[in-house]
Order: C-alpha cells, then sequence, then structure tokens
C-alpha cells in the first residue's frame, strides 16, 4: 500500500481515475501527529480525514494550530470543504513552514485558518479542478458547477478572486506554484512570516 501512495504523490490528486480515488478513501490517508498546542498534517485528504480530525481534536482540545506538511490534495472535495468548514469553526489557526509543500484542496485548508503563516520557501500548488471529462475552466463564470468552491473561498477570505485565479493558473493535469507577490496580492498569509 505504501507504494501506491508513493505513486500517487507523483501525480497531481485530481489527475487520478475515479477507480484510484475509491481505491484512496479505502485508507486512512492523512497523518496527523499532536505537538503541543499544535497538530502537524501530510498525505493527501479524504473521506475518513475529517472523522480523523475530529477524534484527534477532541481528544487534544488545547490545539491551536494546523501545521501542513507535506500534501499533495484532496481526493474528496466534499470532505475538504466540510474539514475547512470545522477548522475555521473551531478558530484555529494555519501554519506553513518553510520545508511545507501544499498543493491543490491542500491550499484550500490553509485558506481556513484564522490566522495564517507562511514561513518563507513554503511551496504552495494551485490549479484547475476537473470533473469527469470537464475542467472548471470550461463552465462559464455563474454555472452553478463553481459555487461549492467559489462560496468557500470567498466565506474563507472575504472575495472569490483566488479561486478564479487558481483555476485559470494551471490545468487539472498540471499544477502553479505561487509566487510570493501572488501570494501577497490574493492574501493568503495574515500574520508576517517569522
Amino acid at each position: 500500500m505504501r507504494s501506491f501512495f508513493i505513486l500517487l504523490l507523483l501525480v497531481p490528486l485530481s489527475a487520478c481515475s475515479l477507480l484510484e480515488v475509491a481505491f484512496v478513501n479505502l485508507f486512512t490517508s492523512t497523518g496527523f501527529t499532536v505537538q503541543g498546542n499544535r497538530l502537524l498534517m501530510e498525505g493527501p485528504i479524504n473521506q475518513k480525514s475529517l472523522r480523523q480530525f475530529n477524534r484527534v481534536y477532541s481528544e487534544n482540545p488545547g490545539i491551536r494550530t494546523i501545521v501542513q506538511l507535506d500534501m499533495p490534495g484532496s481526493v474528496d472535495d466534499d470532505t475538504m470543504i466540510a474539514l475547512g468548514y470545522r477548522v475555521r469553526e473551531l478558530g484555529l489557526n494555519t501554519y506553513l513552514r518553510s520545508d511545507s509543500k501544499i498543493q491543490s484542496g491542500a491550499v484550500d485548508l490553509f485558506l481556513a485558518g484564522v490566522q495564517r503563516t507562511i514561513e518563507p520557501g513554503a511551496q504552495i500548488g494551485v490549479h484547475s479542478w476537473a470533473g469527469l471529462s470537464k475542467e472548471a475552466t470550461d463552465f462559464p463564470r455563474g454555472a452553478p458547477e463553481h459555487e461549492q468552491n467559489r462560496r468557500y473561498i470567498e466565506v474563507m477570505l472575504g472575495s472569490d478572486a483566488f479561486y478564479w485565479f487558481t483555476i485559470e493558473a494551471a490545468p487539472a493535469d498540471g499544477m502553479h506554484f505561487m509566487t510570493p507577490a501572488e501570494i501577497a496580492t490574493y492574501g493568503l498569509a495574515t500574520e508576517p512570516s517569522p
């Protein structure tokens, strides 16, 4: 199973087939480690991630900050969005270390932090989403297919501008790593880097 996840990390999660997504959802793929009032997260977000998070948080209610390490994205956007709303509801902060690398849905999770800190060197990769045979950019603005993700970004950042940026930055099977200027433009960090 471990070799499967290593292979999976080599491709953007949105490029996975439905069979691969179903397989990944059978196992816990998100790792959680509690260090004091910090919760370290790594791995892809799948259908089990929200239940895992809720269990860890209930056992460690002193958690104040989620530190995202290497997170290639999510294989279940509904769970990722529910997890993001839960993080915001709990008033937690998110943090990227200099060696953090987050992509796709893991970036959306980062946005859930009330306070968001990014150390220099952290990598943030964004791209379009895809479903079946179409990508986000195949749908006109205002189409209902955009609404769940667009609204989530708007709630987290106060504007949906970042949503439109992400879907145009790279195709679903590609990845655009954001520049410091882009990170500043879209207000991803709320706290100055340490």
